[in-house]
């Protein structure tokens, strides 16, 4: 559930003395890891259960085919308040601090620090937005603005996750320009480009090497624009839609700085700043199959299955000066979801659905940054036709994680004589996020 931009550290060069490791993305998501999906407060009300085979410019985001055949130009926008709630708790993480000449060697010892971090996360607003521009009857251009990839995460300052996480910031911006056709009346294709801007920046405590002593600080920022793609096609007959699309994984170039500071005694050559520091991930390609099927006059049944190829995010790679890897060793996983639309009146339909999504982390390899769990998203919406040109869209969601373990073993200062194991042993609880979505659509 929670993000991470993880931190270790690994010996630069005697000449610079500086220390800096390994960085990792993570987000307080509510489809799966550090992915958002609240993209569409229409697809919101159904727990995102049939959006890669629904049409119009609110669907844009899941399937670039959905707008071929329109009749009018379209707009749709939306926003989700996204409320998470939860605690992050230490079950006994160790760190056994670097031996002083001299003095006898140091042990493993409690972390300290507050041992309860509740609601590490920020509230936020996901704002998102798609247009439609019919060229013909059935050739259509279309552009979604989302933001897949965004949170604000603080720890409190003292707490027992400061050495993995302290201050993470994470916004993307995803530009998706593209086209439908058509083909027949049953078959509609659709292609698109995916312009991803991505800006970070975090911070975390680092442990000078007497517990006596304050925590030195990281921070590390940058930013960058990568490229992707989208396709998919819809079949489309009186009674049926299939809809199938694939989101490429996208390959992220982040270009920043570093800043460390407060280390003192023998650690405190490595304080520097360094400028033009590239850190390079992927985001996982989706591959989504859905269906809507009218099951009577004013009832439409929803289905869709979204696969992650989540093992892209294996590690984080570091150029100069630092070139190293640190492994991240996500897994593949799935997302299954399940709605409705009732259409009470010409002007009034009401949605509802679930989703269950499986966490890409792993036991053993999760840590304080994204202590990620499996989850189930109940929705509930409701779209009202104002006008014949205007409607809105408005959603609540529900989603329940499951408890988890957090349980990664670190090290800061690594390969040299500092060196400094943390043993993470920690627990999510209680965890739970409430969305609220409301969208307006507009034709013209």
């Amino acid at each position: 559930m929670f993000p991470r931009f993880h931190v270790s550290f690994v010996h630069l060069t005697t000449s610079a003395a500086a220390v800096l490791a390994s960085t990792a993305f993570a987000g307080a998501a509510q489809a799966q890891a550090f992915y958002l999906q609240e993209q569409s407060a229409r697809g919101a009300g159904r727990a995102f259960s049939g959006e890669v085979a629904d049409t119009g410019a609110a669907s844009l985001w899941w399937n670039p085919a959905a707008i071929a055949g329109s009749t009018d130009a379209e707009a749709t926008v939306s926003a989700a308040a996204i409320l998470p709630k939860g605690k992050v708790v230490d079950n006994g993480t160790l760190i056994r601090r670097p031996s002083l000449p001299g003095l006898p060697a140091q042990t493993f010892a409690p972390v300290g620090g507050n041992a309860v971090s509740r609601d590490p996360i920020n509230n936020g607003v996901l704002p998102s937005g798609a247009f439609a521009l019919p060229l013909n009857d059935r050739v259509a251009l279309g552009v979604a603005v989302t933001s897949p990839y965004s949170f604000t995460t603080n720890y409190e300052t003292g707490s027992w996750a400061r050495y993995g996480a302290d201050r993470t910031h994470l916004l993307t911006i995803d530009i998706q320009p593209g086209i439908a056709v058509a083909v027949t009346d049953w078959l509609r294709v659709g292609g698109a480009a995916n312009v991803e801007y991505t800006d970070a920046s975090l911070s975390n405590a680092l442990p000078n090497v007497l517990a006596s002593l304050p925590d030195g600080s990281q921070k590390l920022e940058g930013d960058g624009w990568d490229l992707g793609w989208s396709a998919g096609f819809q079949m489309h007959n009186a009674h049926t839609t299939v809809g199938f699309s694939y989101k490429s994984a996208i390959k992220h170039t982040l270009k920043g700085d570093l800043t460390i500071s407060g280390l003192v005694g023998p650690l405190a050559g490595s304080n520097t700043e360094l400028s033009g520091v590239k850190a390079r991930f992927y985001t996982p390609a989706q591959i989504i199959l859905g269906v809507r099927q009218r099951a009577g006059g004013a009832l439409t049944l929803n289905a869709q299955v979204v696969r992650y190829t989540w093992d892209k995010f294996d590690a984080i790679r570091l150029g100069a000066p630092l070139n190293t890897a640190i492994p991240e060793n996500y897994r593949n996983t799935w997302s299954y979801a399940g709605g409705l639309d009732y259409a009470v009146s010409p002007k009034l339909t009401l949605r509802a659905g679930v989703q269950r999504a499986i966490t890409p982390t792993r036991d053993g390899e999760r840590d304080p940054r994204v202590p990620d769990a499996n989850r189930w998203n109940y929705g509930g919406g409701l779209s009202f036709q104002v006008t014949p040109r205007f409607g809105i869209d408005a959603a609540a969601n529900y989603v329940d994680f499951e408890n988890e373990t957090i349980d990664r073993v670190t090290a800061a200062f690594v390969g040299t004589g500092a060196e400094t194991p943390i043993r993470t042993s920690g627990r999510l609880e209680d965890a739970h996020a409430v969305v609220l979505s409301l969208g307006g659509r507009f034709t013209f």
